[in-house]
């Protein structure tokens, strides 16, 4: 399990209940480094201002990080951490590696709408 404030997706059944109960989804697939620690902090800081947005993280080398790694949208990527964007159970975004908070808003802005 990663060290973060964000609710964690641990199994393939916690992974299918989220997508099926939050219209909004943010996923961020990683490992306790350097890379991804950042976007877990902004997931964090932008966890307030978008109530509407289910913000997880998900630990990379568990098996259940499958879920993430295997989907078409991901297949090229090289950089940790994958982070994946869903609506309504469908990935609607989905980028690798180090993201600003800047970045992350204009996703969320974009495909879930602005804060709510």
């Amino acid at each position: 399990m990663l060290q973060t404030g964000l609710e964690h997706i641990e199994s393939v059944q916690d992974f299918e209940d989220t997508l099926a109960n939050n219209e909004n989804v943010m996923i961020c697939c990683g490992r306790m480094g350097p890379m991804c620690l950042p976007v877990y902090d902004v997931m964090e800081n932008l966890a307030p201002e978008y109530g509407h947005v289910a913000f997880r993280d998900l630990a990379f080398d568990e098996p259940v990080g499958q879920v993430i790694r295997s989907l078409p949208e991901t297949a090229g990527f090289t950089g940790l951490p994958f982070t994946v964007y869903f609506k309504n159970g469908r990935v609607v975004a989905a980028t690798s590696s180090i993201q600003t908070m800047e970045q992350v808003s204009a996703i969320l802005d974009e495909h879930f709408g602005s804060q709510a």
